[in-house]
Order: C-alpha cells, then sequence, then structure tokens
C-alpha cells in the first residue's frame, strides 16, 4: 500500500494510527538515545570522542526532529512538544537506550548493537510505503553507516585488546542484553505495520539480519555469543519505562518548560 503524504494517511484511520505509533518508536529512540551520547561531552577518555559523540548526538537528535515533523504533519501536535513535553508513560522508546550510560566499554556496546539495529530498519524503510518515511529513510542511512563503523571499530578494538578492557566489555554485555530484546519489538500494531506496509519486511527477518551482522563482529572481537536477547517483562514499545528515563526528561526538558510556546 502506497500512501504519498500526511493528508492521504489521515484519510484512513487505522493506517494513521499504526503509523503514528510507529514513528513515536523511531522518534524516542533516536532522541532518547542522542540525548545520552550528548552527556558524555567533557567526559570521553579521548579528545577525538568528546568531538566525535557530540556530532553523532546532534544527528540522532536531528533524525528524531525529523520522526517528529512527519507527526506534526499526521496532527499529533507541535514537533517540540512531542520531544519535550510528553511524560516517560507516553514515550515508545526501547529501554536499552534509556539505560544510564555507564562506562566507556558499556556505552561502546550499546551504541554498537543499536546502530546495527537501526541500519537494518532503515534498510527496510527505504522501501516503505509511506512515501515521507521511506524518503526519510534514504537519507538518514548514509549518516548512520558513519555511526555504526565508529562504534563498530571501537567494540573490536576493546574486545581484542583483553585484559580490562575486554572485561568491562563483556560486563557491559551483560547487563544490556536481558533488555535488548525491547528493541526488535515493535508495539501492539506489529501485525497492521506489516500489514499495511509502513514496515515492509516482516520484524523476524530483521532480527536476523541483525544478528547475521553483530555474530561475526563479536566473533572477531574474541566475544561468547550471549543467546538470542529475550524480551523483558516491561516494554518501552508499550510505555512502560524506568526511572532512568523519568530523570533524563526532567533534565532534557528543563528548558523547555520555562516556555513551552517558545520555538526552539
Amino acid at each position: 500500500m502506497r500512501v504519498e503524504d500526511a493528508a492521504a494517511a489521515r484519510g484512513n484511520e487505522e493506517y494513521r494510527q499504526v503509523l503514528t505509533d510507529f514513528l513515536y518508536q523511531l522518534a524516542d529512540d533516536d532522541l532518547v538515545l542522542g540525548h545520552r551520547d550528548s552527556e558524555w561531552l567533557g567526559m570521553a577518555p579521548e579528545l577525538e570522542e568528546d568531538v566525535a559523540f557530540s556530532s553523532i548526538a546532534q544527528d540522532e537528535v536531528g533524525h528524531a526532529t525529523f520522526y517528529y515533523d512527519l507527526l506534526e504533519a499526521l496532527g499529533e501536535g507541535r514537533a517540540d512538544d512531542l520531544a519535550f513535553g510528553r511524560g516517560a508513560g507516553e514515550r515508545r522508546n526501547a529501554l536499552v537506550v534509556e539505560r544510564e550510560n555507564g562506562d566507556w566499554a558499556e556505552t561502546i556496546a550499546r551504541h554498537y548493537l543499536y546502530d546495527v539495529w537501526e541500519t537494518v530498519r532503515l534498510e527496510a524503510l527505504k522501501e516503505s510505503g509511506y512515501v515521507p518515511l521511506a524518503q526519510g529513510a534514504a537519507k538518514i542511512i548514509r549518516e548512520e553507516r558513519y555511526h555504526g563503523l565508529h562504534m563498530e571499530t571501537w567494540f573490536r578494538r576493546l574486545g581484542q585488546a583483553g585484559g580490562e578492557a575486554k572485561e568491562r566489555l563483556e560486563k557491559g554485555i551483560q547487563a544490556l542484553w536481558p533488555e535488548l530484546g525491547d528493541l526488535f519489538t515493535f508495539g501492539s500494531g506489529e501485525k497492521l505495520l506489516v500489514a499495511h506496509e509502513i514496515l515492509p519486511v516482516d520484524p523476524a527477518v530483521l532480527y536476523r539480519r541483525w544478528e547475521e551482522r553483530v555474530r561475526p563482529v563479536m566473533e572477531a572481537a574474541t566475544l561468547a555469543w550471549p543467546g538470542t536477547p529475550g524480551r523483558p517483562e516491561k516494554s518501552g514499545r508499550e510505555g512502560s519505562h524506568t526511572q532512568a528515563l523519568e530523570q533524563l526528561l526532567d533534565a532534557m526538558g528543563e528548558v523547555y518548560r520555562m516556555d513551552p510556546a517558545a520555538t526552539w
């Protein structure tokens, strides 16, 4: 099903609802992770990484802005309000992106695993039946490839270094793995998302593509494969989140709350 623009999407309420739910997932994933990236400013182990993470944070927030703009066009409200004015229970980001950063190794592990997933997801979305989303995915994926390459380089480097570096990386992966399965879910509208061809590839196929890319890199980094990630008891895709997200939103929205009507 090909839908050319927001006006056409608004004409089919079921389609619009499934689409907006998915766009919230995409937007919230990138905004929350982008904010976590920004927290490394002045804290990264190398000056070059301060610059790199600041740039990546800006990219992630920019991608989120694109998705919020699509939501605004669909009648969900102002993009700024959607980004900064919604509470934790209204957010649809995966649990793993809201976790506090942990140490450098855990941050690299999370970002690498997320970036591979985002690339797989964007590759599929380039063929989305919702034309504005497909067009945006084709642009965003060019930046994400650089993010992925950067994180993969660090991931391999830490694993192959052995000693404390590898131990910290292994510890970070072990900490992330129980929540990682939430990343691969699409909420209660998953079947309709595929049926309407908003997401033109079955989620199970996307997961297999992710694993096929991650496992060889873990092997090259001399890391054991922890097994297929299970789904946590609660899901960020359904609005169930941790205290870490509430604290993040409080910090991220501090300036916005000074004057919610302003345009930032």
